[in-house]
């Protein structure tokens, strides 16, 4: 039998270096432009692949968007993926904000439709614009014969996009959006690691073979996460409310059972040969500090 050391042992020399990225939202006020910053000053030195910057329903924040991924690219050495909605613009208004990337050094994009603002419910698409994320991806990659040749990353859904019709109606559209030049797919949030490999399983049996992300949300408010989850078509399992039930006083506990439960789904998922996560930060570094501590993505000051 092994002791439990060479047990330990075996795990640290079987550990394949992880891929990780982080996403983020640009701040609406002074007080959370410090937290971001905050946020981004600390994960930063944990090297990440790239960080990303999203997007507001129909581009509702596109201006703190450009000035968030600049200030990013001026102030830090970290390498910035600008999200980035077709709904409510112009086909020239995206290129005209895709060379304005090119030019201050942005070289990936987040392509996505982007979703409906709420404030307008019978919100038209725009007459010379792009209706959906593969033809925005198309437009992208049009521009690579003036050599402005964007990395492209598309979003998933593991539990189908709650527009669709159907799981494979969904998957259908996964496949244009890679068929038209997209390098990689990141999954919305999942809790269920058996959700994402049946996704993948899928892709792969429908011809999709990019590399495919699982994307991290640590939950620390259930309620909150539930509201996350319906807007994406995300199942928040019976046995999560169950952990995080008589905690909503205790933040403090509240914290460490997130942990355990992003981290014990992210070593799941890393031992059936899962490399890369991004991570939904929402803007806040310890939760996301620790669960990569865990899996040994290490601070590189501390080491």
């Amino acid at each position: 039998m092994k002791s439990f050391a060479n047990n330990l042992e075996e795990v640290v020399l079987n550990q394949r270096e992880l891929n990780i990225s982080f996403e983020f939202f640009p701040p609406k006020n002074d007080e959370m432009e410090a937290k971001l910053w905050e946020a981004i000053s600390r994960l930063k030195y944990l090297k990440p692949n790239f960080v990303s910057v999203t997007y507001g329903a129909g581009g509702s924040t596109r201006e703190r968007t450009h000035q968030t991924i600049e200030k990013i690219i001026n102030e830090t050495d970290l390498k910035p993926a600008s999200h980035l909605t077709c709904v409510g613009a112009s086909k020239e208004e995206i290129e005209k904000i895709l060379r304005n990337y090119w030019q201050i050094g942005v070289r990936h994009i987040v392509a996505l439709r982007g979703d409906m603002p709420a404030s307008s419910s019978n919100y038209q698409l725009h007459p010379n614009g792009y209706k959906y994320a593969n033809e925005l991806v198309e437009g992208i990659k049009k521009l690579s014969q003036e050599n402005i040749d964007f990395e492209i990353s598309v979003a998933g859904y593991p539990e189908m996009h709650p527009e669709a019709q159907s799981m494979q109606q969904d998957i259908d559209n996964l496949k244009r959006k890679v068929d038209a030049g997209a390098n990689r797919i990141i999954t919305q949030f999942f809790f269920d690691s058996d959700v994402f490999f049946r996704f993948v399983d899928l892709c792969h049996k429908n011809k999709i073979y990019v590399p495919i992300v699982p994307g991290i949300l640590p939950v620390t408010n259930v309620k909150q996460a539930k509201h996350f989850a319906k807007m994406c078509g995300a199942k928040i399992p019976k046995w999560m409310e169950n952990v995080f039930e008589g905690l909503d006083e205790n933040q403090e506990t509240r914290h460490l059972v997130a942990g355990i439960v992003a981290t014990e789904l992210c070593r799941i998922l890393h031992n059936w040969g899962v490399d890369d996560f991004h991570f939904y930060t929402l803007n806040r570094s310890d939760l996301t500090l620790a669960i990569c501590h865990l899996l040994g993505v290490r601070n590189a000051i501390a080491s």
